[in-house]
């Protein structure tokens, strides 16, 4: 007597297993087959169905776990056909091969064959085998307790998905944002499981993006163009290729193998699709499927359209990547390559631009070495993204040392900054920061301008922020800004940075900086380096701060909108040992006695090969001050790299060199003193100016 019809589809279904399983092992010549399903809660695959073995060969196979090397587990995690060696479970084997089954949401399971010849199937029996894998994935799908899957969308969905695509794609900036554009409006619609948009240039594609694919795979997206192949195929007929099975790709182009196109992505099913712009390929988007499928006429037109509108897109967003990259690499260019090595300061700095693709920023810093061993340092941040606000950043830092060169305080040089800024007109502010170290003082004289105050570091790991009223940015100020002073011990840190750094979407500011001198106060990075012998190790650990720095306020740069920059010196103050200065009279007398100490100092520093030299210079100097200024004089001489000699007076008339004629008797000591030394200028204090004088310091080999 017939059983219950449940028990008759039951077995109605077994021998339907059992049939597919048949000719697997017919076609690969094998002596068996099996099937199992995977549970994704346990990780382990079960055995449903197996044909042509014996009981104990079937027993060994019964129960997998996912992460063994065994055919099926391999098929499972890797998700293409895996051949295993003779070490099957199963008498007179000679290997396994296993192909994944791919349900509505996925892998569900594996189709093993075991093998009894020494070669690897051939491109029928890899196209039969996934043909056969594909039906028993259906059969199982419609077991009870797997996942629903949800049907194409209707027409009406699919049309009205086309046109949010359209509105992104008009609002989509670069090349990324078109592919992640087509994969929430197009995907889903069409039950896709894949995309992969390249661009075509000079006979070669790259891979701009991709959804659903392993990083590993995408590179059998990439490269020359090779014969045979369905990318070469589209490209040059700017037709598309829709390939609804494995076997109907292999049978359309023959030179490809699985291994090629297939790799470790379970794709069963292709829309290979032409990008044209302007007549001509751009680039190819590939949009594919984890099952084999049928691309009805509507679908076919939906996605020849898609290409189309995908096209133009893309050659417009490469024409902004282009611009975008020049922009960031001009920005890039205006930075300083590398920041001086300083005998009073080491430094590391970091410029991060913006995250999500937005224009070129106006932040930038400098290292600037100046007279007399002392050090500017500069951060600044012109507001807005752009080319203009990139060429505004590049005549401030410009302006700074041609500033600097005159020797101006920090308050002044911000005022002239200011007066440029107003200039270009109403839309451009910028914030800045300039400061300057004096190593003999240990002291650090600053002023901002709309710009967060320094974070100074103390030698025994103390954090210290000075909090400082709100000012107006360069561009609405209205000078004098306010000078502040900070006392900087030997082996201290100065941290400058811009608000990109400490302020985002996620935090404010204040938020930003007490993580920011959290960071600083757990990094343990300040080492004695007063020895130029030990820079390079200083370097080292100031740029492993500035990386420790970044990661921790800034983990994730991609939703960005702020760029940011950082500046890192460690400062070391001049030995006592190395400053020599002494008051001279307000007559004539005062050039002799500078003379007398010059010859006793350099005689006390070993360098009495310079003492002709320095002499002249410094009695020009004091003879300048006797003739043309006024009292009270002092000399300042200093040893590091160079030899400075300062000549301070209470003038604040400016030298400058004339052009004296053949007879005149005098008017020639500039030029002397031009000639004689490395560089010379002036500065100028609160109520002195200061005269100065560098030379070459011989070395101990000359």
């Amino acid at each position: 007597m017939k059983g219950e019809p449940g028990e008759r589809a039951a077995g109605a279904e077994t021998e339907a297993l059992a049939l597919a399983l048949r000719q697997a092992t017919a076609c690969l010549e094998g002596l068996g087959a099996l099937v199992h399903r995977w549970d994704a809660a346990t990780g382990r695959l079960t055995l449903v169905a197996a044909d042509g073995l014996a009981a104990e060969s079937v027993a060994a196979w019964a129960d997998l776990r996912e992460e063994q090397e065994e055919a099926p587990s391999l098929a499972l995690r890797h998700g293409v056909l895996v051949l295993t060696g003779g070490d099957s479970l199963a008498i007179g084997a000679s290997g396994t091969a296993a192909v994944p089954l791919i349900g509505a949401g996925g892998p569900i399971g594996a189709l093993s064959v075991l093998t009894t010849g020494p070669g690897e199937p051939d491109d029928v029996q890899r196209s039969f085998l996934y043909a056969v894998a594909a039906w028993v994935a259906t059969r199982l799908d419609r077991s009870p307790g797997m996942p629903p899957r949800r049907g194409p969308a209707t027409q009406v969905e699919r049309m009205d998905s086309m046109g949010k695509l359209i509105t992104a794609l008009a609002e989509a900036a670069t090349s990324r944002d078109i592919v992640q554009a087509v994969a929430k409006h197009i995907l889903p619609p069409l039950g896709a499981d894949g995309l992969v948009v390249s661009v075509f240039e000079d006979g070669r594609l790259t891979v701009i993006d991709a959804v659903g694919y392993p990083k590993e795979y995408l590179s059998r997206f990439e490269g020359p163009l090779a014969v045979d192949m369905p990318v070469t195929d589209v490209l040059g007929s700017h037709e598309p290729r829709f390939l609804e099975s494995p076997e109907q790709l292999y049978q359309r182009y023959p030179a490809v193998q699985s291994k090629i196109l297939m790799g470790t992505s379970p794709k069963m099913a292709w829309a290979f699709l032409p990008l044209i712009a302007s007549g001509r390929s751009v680039g190819l988007s590939v949009v594919s499927f984890n099952r084999p499928r049928t691309f009805n006429d509507e679908e076919r037109g939906l996605l020849t359209a898609l290409s189309a509108q995908v096209g133009q897109a893309l050659e417009r967003a490469r024409l902004y990547d282009l611009e975008h990259a020049r922009a960031q690499e001009l920005q890039r260019g205006l930075l300083p390559r590398v920041l001086p090595r300083l005998p009073a300061a080491s430094a590391a700095a970091r410029y991060l631009p913006a995250g999500r693709g937005e224009q070129v920023g106006g932040d930038w810093y400098d290292v600037i070495p100046l007279p007399a061993d002392r050090v500017a340092m500069v951060i600044g941040d012109v507001m807005g993204h752009g080319i203009a606000e990139a060429a505004t950043m590049a005549r401030l830092r410009t302006a700074v040392r041609t500033l600097t060169d005159l020797g101006m305080a920090p308050d002044e040089l911000l005022g002239h900054l200011n007066d440029l800024v107003s200039d270009l007109g109403e839309d451009f502010y910028a914030t800045c920061l300039y400061a300057v170290f004096d190593p003999v003082s240990r002291s650090c004289s600053y002023s901002l301008a709309g710009h967060p105050p320094p974070v100074v570091v103390h030698p025994d790991g103390t954090v210290h922020s000075p909090v400082l009223a709100p000012d107006p940015p360069l561009g609405a100020a209205t000078p004098p800004f306010a000078a502040h002073e900070l006392s900087l011990p030997d082996e201290s840190l100065v941290v400058l940075y811009t608000d990109g750094l400490v302020e985002s979407a996620a935090r404010d500011a204040e938020q930003g900086l007490a993580q920011l001198r959290r960071v600083l106060a757990e990094s343990t990075v300040l080492v004695a380096c007063s020895e130029v012998a030990d820079q390079d190790e200083d370097v080292r650990r100031l740029e492993d701060l500035c990386d420790t720095v970044v990661s921790a306020l800034l983990p994730d740069r991609s939703g960005t909108t702020d760029d940011a920059a950082l500046l890192i010196a460690h400062t070391r103050g001049t030995a006592a040992a190395d400053v020599a200065s002494c008051a001279l009279p307000d007559d004539p007398r005062a050039a002799g006695q500078a003379r007398e100490y010059v010859r006793d100092q350099l005689a006390r520093w070993g360098l009495e090969d310079l003492t002709f030299t320095t002499e002249l210079l410094v009695s020009e100097l004091v003879g300048n001050v006797i003739r043309h200024a006024k009292g009270p004089i002092r000399l300042r001489m200093l040893r590091s790299r160079t030899l400075t000699c300062e000549v301070y007076d209470g003038s604040l008339s400016i030298p400058r060199i004339r052009h004296a004629a053949h007879t005149d008797e005098d008017g020639r000591g500039l030029q002397l003193i031009a000639a004689l030394s490395r560089r010379w200028g002036a500065r100028y204090l609160h109520d002195t100016k200061c005269i100065w004088t560098e030379q070459d310091i011989p070395s101990p080999a000359a």
